[in-house]
């Protein structure tokens, strides 16, 4: 998952507990358009790349890796710390020759933690100079690079400084602990922050392990053997018993069960499953034995596009972050100058000895400046956001579509299958000289090519009645009126009013028919053969049980509720005086939906667009947030920024709730890392000095910028509570 700007920072390269495949690409957490093939370091921040594609292979490897450096690192520092506060602290003086020990000794132990604990700082703050882009690294490495370096000249030749720098014994001050702590402090911090962001991405984890790790495969005799699921191929059998997840993507050949799959759309409801119904990889059985067909495995499942998806999603930037990255662009530079302000301005007026002061605090300026909280801040909380969003049904494409969601005051949204269950049924076929069985032949014949929910009802219902489909040929889709083609050699037409006065078919005789069915919400579709009106069909689809409290909630929130269908205003307005639904449109085709949502935007209003159609594609692209239900057309959910795997509005209301509260927490910890940096780089400088006598030692400052890392992710964090 994804490091934070310093989490990689004190700790040397760590190999990964199971080798990345070969051709992994590799991006930067923190600039997502740095991608190679191969691990390595970012050049524009030094951090380590990682896979862009996250993998149940990540363990704790790199937490223990961490772990026991810091381990190693206390073990250098603590003497070192003894022996330089131990005289300050507690009186312990050293006599000779035990002095001149403690004080080799001191120095050797923070040379070693000093070089080798920060010898990844040095090496990418070095790389961070050489194409001039200048980071946190850069900082870290000044600051304790400086800090040891004068303390190493000062103890090797005191003689170069000015009497007034030595004590009786000839020894000028060092500073071998503050750059030895800071390393170890900073360590500390890395370890702290790199455990609770491993939390970060226990979503993504979540749901690469429903999986499960082998599958019962059903050979060509009969034979039942258990296989890994990399051995799958499409077309396979395989058994899935009772209790069992499902192994991969197909459809159910034999039984009938309920499964409970809660981890695609975050309702506890299980689904009731028979032959011909869908399957998803990750899902779970429950009580009955079914038989299925595998029909995609790998990185074609569900789950595996969903996890794609989501690691996209977190490694985008969020709108807000562009003050951050306004502000980093000048943050080191200007940093760095302060930290030479501070130290002239201590060396020219500052107490003796005024060198000493002078070195002290800018030391303690480049390391509490350190903007890992800033860095941080958007990053954390888009990761958090996107995962707990998966975990409930709601994918964003990319961070701008959790931040935008939030600001949307008016929601578009079509009936069919967005509103409604999207399984209508047949209630009703009047006909007008025709045979109702060969009326119901050719409208079922015309319909059985579309996917459209319509037309699955009336295939569906001409098959319940034993009723013998003829083929089709010259098949045409109408998109937004209805469908045509040749049937037995007869023209036939399948559609709304539109269609009749496009097929120029007098189509009066059916209106007045018509008004009962719309008037409770029912659609009714007219049937014409060789250019006469042939017969009326009439449609019933439920409202979901989830629609009403759905459209309640978002009302509340401020939203305006506009539905925008292909219907007839009759049916339209019968199935919306139930509902709180502000605005009415129907009649409307693709080409209308997408002219509403222009018109919409044009008044000053903050669209979103929900559908689940090919005919809702234009309207999607076209809104400022397009929200494709998950159980709808391919082409509806690529076109839209959110996608509710559900299919169903109640998931609006989650994902606006999210991202509010995302957008919230984005804010906070922007807040803190300027408010952090705003107090301790003035106090690090010493402002405080002429006033109450206090100054902010290096090690002070090097806790306080590791607790604000640590605290960033902390905050973030608290997105995974509902």
């Amino acid at each position: 998952m994804s490091h934070s700007c310093c989490s990689h920072g004190a700790s040397e390269p760590v190999a990964p507990a199971a080798p990345a495949p070969a051709g992994t690409v590799y991006t930067c957490p923190m600039h997502p358009e740095i991608r190679q093939d191969g691990p390595g370091s970012c050049p524009k921040c030094g951090m380590a790349l990682e896979p862009a594609l996250p993998s149940l292979d990540d363990d704790d490897g790199e937490v223990r890796a961490l772990g026991r450096r810091l381990a190693l690192l206390l073990v250098l520092t603590l003497p070192v710390v003894a022996v330089a506060m131990g005289p300050h602290l507690f009186g312990w003086m050293w006599p000779e020759p035990w002095s001149s020990i403690a004080r080799w000794g001191e120095a050797l132990l923070a040379t070693g933690g000093v070089l080798w604990g920060g010898a990844p700082f040095f090496a990418r703050g070095w790389r961070s100079l050489i194409p001039w882009s200048p980071n946190m690294y850069t900082l870290i490495a000044l600051g304790t690079g400086v800090a040891w370096l004068y303390s190493a000249i000062a103890f090797a030749w005191p003689s170069l400084f000015p009497a007034a720098m030595r004590d009786m014994h000839g020894h000028v001050a060092v500073y071998f602990e503050s750059a030895a702590v800071i390393v170890t402090l900073v360590t500390l911090g890395d370890f702290l922050e790199l455990r609770a962001r491993r939390r970060t991405g226990e979503a993504l984890r979540g749901l690469l392990g429903l999986v499960p790790k082998t599958a019962r495969r059903i050979a060509e005799d009969g034979a039942e053997e258990d296989v890994p699921l990399e051995q799958l191929h499409a077309g396979d059998r395989l058994r899935v018993r009772p209790g069992e997840k499902v192994p991969a993507d197909g459809s159910v050949l034999e039984g009938e069960s309920h499964v409970d799959e809660s981890m695609l759309t975050g309702e506890a409801m299980p689904v009731a499953k028979r032959p011909g119904d869908a399957l998803t990889g990750g899902t779970q059985n429950q009580h009955g034995a079914l038989t299925m067909r595998v029909e995609h495995v790998g990185t074609d499942t569900v789950l595996s596009r969903i996890v794609a998806m989501v690691a996209e999603a977190q490694r985008t930037r969020a709108p807000l972050q562009r003050m951050a990255d306004k502000v980093a662009a000048w943050f080191v530079p200007t940093v760095v100058a302060v930290a030479a302000l501070a130290f002239a301005a201590w060396w020219v007026a500052g107490p003796q000895p005024a060198f000493a002061h002078a070195l002290v605090a800018a030391v303690s300026v480049l390391i509490v400046a350190c903007p890992c909280a800033l860095g941080l801040a958007t990053p954390m909380s888009i990761m958090v956001a996107s995962g707990r969003g998966a975990r409930a049904g709601v994918l964003f494409r990319d961070a701008a579509a959790i931040e935008r969601l939030r600001d949307v005051d008016t929601l578009v949204f079509d009936k069919t299958g967005t509103l409604t269950e999207g399984k209508p049924v047949l209630v009703d076929v009047r006909t007008f000289g025709y045979e109702r069985a060969k009326a119901l032949a050719f409208a079922a014949a015309v319909e059985r090519p579309s996917e459209h929910p319509l037309a699955a009802a009336i295939v569906a219902a001409a098959e319940a009645e034993g009723i013998a489909i003829p083929a089709v040929s010259g098949f045409q889709v109408v998109v937004g009126s209805g469908v045509s083609g040749t049937v037995d050699g007869h023209d036939v037409a399948l559609g709304n009013a539109r269609l009749m006065e496009a097929e120029r078919v007098e189509a009066g005789a059916a209106h007045d028919v018509a008004e009962k069915p719309r008037s409770k919400g029912a659609t009714a579709m007219y049937l014409a053969v060789d250019g006469r009106l042939a017969a009326m069909l009439s449609l019933a689809d439920e409202v979901k049980p989830s629609t009403k409290p759905a459209l309640d909630a978002l009302h509340a929130a401020g939203v305006r509720l506009v539905m925008a269908t292909g219907d007839n205003e009759a049916t339209a307005r019968a199935l919306a005086s139930s509902l709180p639904i502000d605005e009415v449109h129907a009649g409307v085709s693709p080409e209308d939906k997408a002219r509403l949502v222009a018109a919409l935007k044009t008044k000053g209003a903050t669209v979103a667009m929900a559908g689940d159609g090919v005919n809702d594609a234009p309207a999607l692209a076209a809104a400022d947030i397009g929200i494709g239900m998950g159980n709808g057309s391919d082409i509806a959910i690529q076109s839209a920024s959110v996608t509710l795997l559900k299919g169903d509005l109640a998931g609006i209301a989650r994902a606006r709730a999210l991202s509010e509260a995302t957008v919230r927490n984005i804010r906070q910890n922007l807040f803190f890392a300027f408010v952090y940096n705003a107090v301790g780089v003035p106090v690090a400088a010493g402002v405080l000095y002429p006033f109450f006598g206090i100054v902010l030692s290096p090690m002070l400052a090097a806790f306080a910028m590791s607790l604000s890392s640590v605290s960033v992710v902390g905050n973030a964090l608290r997105l995974r509570q509902p």
